[in-house]
C-alpha cells in the first residue's frame, strides 16, 4: 500500500522555462519538432502532467484501418498512455493504467464507458499493445493473446467516419473532468515501435528533445541530482509508543547527496541523511550532532521515538546507532512532525518556496514510512525524478 498524499499533486517550478515557451507557442503551433511515431518515448518527461508529450492529426478519409500498436514498459501502476478523439474532442478514447491493469475510457455521443481488465503490465517488461476499432467494438489486445472487448452502439456512430482524428501520447486533449475514472496522469514509463493507424505521419513533439529511455531498468526511485520530493509530515501519524519508522534500501555506495531531510517552518533543520561518494560515508545529522557511517550497508531503518532516534543497518541489531532526541533536547521536535516537511532527495532550505540543495544522485530501491511505500508522484516533486524506475 502506498501513501496517498492529498493536496500534494502539483509540480515544482523546475520546468518553468519549458512551460512558458510551450504557452507562448500555443497548442499545435508551427515550428514544433517533428518525430517519428515509432520513436522510443519516455512518457514521464517534464511538462504539465496532463499535457501530451507528442501529438498528431489525420483526416479520417485517409484511414483504411483504425488500428494502432506499440510496445509499453513501466513499473508505474498508474498513468496515461495514449489518447485519441474525433469531432474536436466531443468523442474520445483514453488508454491508461490503473493499479497496473489496462483501463479504457470511451466517450461516444451520449455514451460514456469505462472498462478495466487484462494482465498487470507494470512489471518492467516490454508488452505489445494493439488497439483497434471494429464497429461496434473497441478491442485491446495484449501480447497477442489477452483481449478486452468493449461494445458500443450509438445513433451517431456513422458520424465518426468524417472529419479529423487526433492522437496524443502521455496526455489528453479534453477536459480531465469528463473522465469516468479519475487518475494520476503522469507515467514513469516508455513507449516504442508505434504503428499508428498504419500511417507514417509525423508527430509534433511538445519539447525541445526526447528524454532517453534506459536500456535496462529496475524498480526504485531515481534521483538525477537536480531535484527532490517534499511531503507534509502531518500525514505521517506520530504514535507515542511506536514513533515514526522510515525504511530505505539501495546501494548507498553509489549515492551522492542528501537522501532525506526533515524541517519545520521557523525551526532549524531537525534531521539530514547525506551520502558522500568521495569519502564513501553516510553522515547522519540530528540537530547539532553528526554521526558518520561507512556506506557498505544496503538497507537502513530509522525510528523516531519520543525520546530517541534509532538507526538500524541491514537488519542487524548489533549494527545500531541510538541518539537522544526529544522535546527537551530538541524543543521543536514534536512540532516538526505535526507541521514540518520531509524531503526525499534533497536538503530543505530556510525558505518556504520549496528551494533545496545538495540533491541526491542515485537510486533508492525502497522508500517507506510507517510500513507504506511513498508515492513520489503525489509529492511536491521535481519532474526529473523517476518515481518507479532506476537505470540497471
Amino acid at each position: 500500500m502506498r501513501w496517498r498524499m492529498p493536496g500534494f499533486c502539483k509540480t515544482m517550478a523546475g520546468g518553468v522555462l519549458l512551460s512558458l515557451s510551450l504557452a507562448l507557442l500555443g497548442w499545435g503551433a508551427e515550428g514544433g519538432k517533428e518525430v517519428s511515431g515509432g520513436a522510443t518515448v519516455y512518457l514521464g518527461q517534464d511538462r504539465d502532467i496532463w499535457r501530451p508529450l507528442m501529438h498528431t492529426a489525420v483526416n479520417l478519409n485517409e484511414i483504411r484501418s483504425i488500428k494502432s500498436s506499440f510496445y509499453l514498459r513501466t513499473f508505474d501502476p498508474e498513468g496515461t498512455v495514449f489518447y485519441g478523439d474525433t469531432k474536436n474532442g466531443q468523442d474520445w478514447f483514453i488508454l491508461s493504467l490503473k493499479d497496473g491493469i489496462p483501463l479504457m475510457q470511451i466517450s461516444r455521443g451520449e455514451s460514456l464507458v469505462s472498462v478495466a481488465g487484462g494482465p498487470k503490465l507494470n512489471d518492467g517488461k516490454w508488452h505489445l499493445l494493439e488497439v483497434s476499432n471494429q464497429e461496434p467494438f473497441v478491442i485491446l489486445e495484449v501480447d497477442g493473446s489477452n483481449r478486452m472487448v468493449v461494445g458500443m452502439q450509438s445513433k451517431q456512430t456513422m458520424e465518426i467516419l468524417s472529419g479529423e482524428l487526433r492522437l496524443a501520447l502521455g496526455g489528453i486533449l479534453m477536459d480531465k473532468e469528463q473522465m469516468f475514472v479519475q487518475l494520476e496522469p503522469h507515467m514513469d514509463g516508455c513507449v516504442r515501435g508505434g504503428s499508428w493507424l498504419n500511417l507514417s505521419i509525423p508527430w509534433e513533439l511538445e519539447a525541445e528533445e526526447l528524454w532517453p529511455c534506459h536500456q535496462n531498468i529496475q524498480p526504485g526511485s531515481y534521483f538525477p541530482g537536480s531535484g527532490f520530493a517534499v511531503f507534509n509530515t502531518s500525514v505521517f501519524p506520530f504514535e507515542a509508543d511506536l514513533g515514526v519508522k522510515v525504511e530505505l534500501r539501495g546501494d548507498f555506495s553509489e549515492m551522492d547527496g542528501t537522501i532525506f531531510s526533515i524541517k519545520a517552518s521557523g525551526q532549524k533543520l531537525l534531521f539530514a541523511l547525506v551520502a558522500n561518494n568521495n569519502t564513501k560515508e553516510i553522515t547522519l545529522t540530528v540537530g547539532e550532532e553528526k554521526v558518520s557511517m561507512k556506506d557498505t550497508f544496503k538497507a537502513m531503518v530509522i525510528i523516531f521515538q519520543t525520546d530517541s532516534l534509532r538507526v538500524l543497518r541491514d537488519g542487524d541489531e548489533s549494527n545500531t546507532t541510538t541518539l537522544p532526541i526529544g522535546p527537551v533536547s530538541h524543543p521543536g521536535y514534536l512540532t516538526t512532525w505535526k507541521e514540518g516537511r520531509l524531503a526525499v532527495g534533497g536538503l530543505l532550505g530556510e525558505e518556504e518556496d520549496d528551494a533545496g540543495s545538495q540533491f541526491l544522485t542515485g537510486c533508492l530501491e525502497k522508500i517507506q514510512v510507517q510500513g507504506r511505500d511513498l508515492d513520489l508522484d503525489l509529492a511536491v516533486k521535481h519532474m526529473s525524478i523517476s518515481s518507479y524506475s532506476c537505470p540497471a
